[in-house]
């Protein structure tokens, strides 16, 4: 399964890439159910549920207080890394957000009000827990 992720490079600059979370074939879950894709656990320190308001539009270059991972469960947003690369982001969708210092990244956030999912990820999803 691929996850957009936004970061820092060792010059403060912010770049767009790719985490790979490798899945496996679970147990079937109820019976006559075809098994379930599954990573391995992740270690969170805590769970955020956020709610955009209407109209927040665009946030000028800021970076993140520690790695996280958004889960997009309303509205839409644009990130602009500081190489001018521009990605959307639907609901439905997640991103680990690492750009924790240097220029940061913009959001451009859609009119209407929108709900994200913070998981705070104290070493990013390169390093399951055991």
């Amino acid at each position: 399964m691929k996850c957009l992720r936004i970061y820092a490079t060792p010059d403060g600059e912010s770049r767009f890439g790719e985490v790979d979370i490798p899945t496996a074939a679970a147990v079937t879950v109820a019976p006559g159910a075809k098994p379930f894709q599954v990573s391995k656990r992740y270690i969170a320190t805590s769970v955020e549920f956020t709610q955009i308001p209407a109209g927040m539009r665009q946030v000028d270059w800021h970076t993140v207080p520690g790695r996280v991972l958004t889960v997009r469960l309303s509205g839409a947003v644009e990130y602009e890394t500081s190489d001018g690369e521009v990605r959307r982001v639907s609901a439905g969708e997640f991103v680990l957000v690492e750009d924790t210092h240097g220029k940061g990244h913009l959001s451009r956030h859609s009119a209407d009000a929108q709900t994200v999912l913070w998981i705070r990820l104290p070493d990013g999803l390169d390093l399951p827990s055991a």
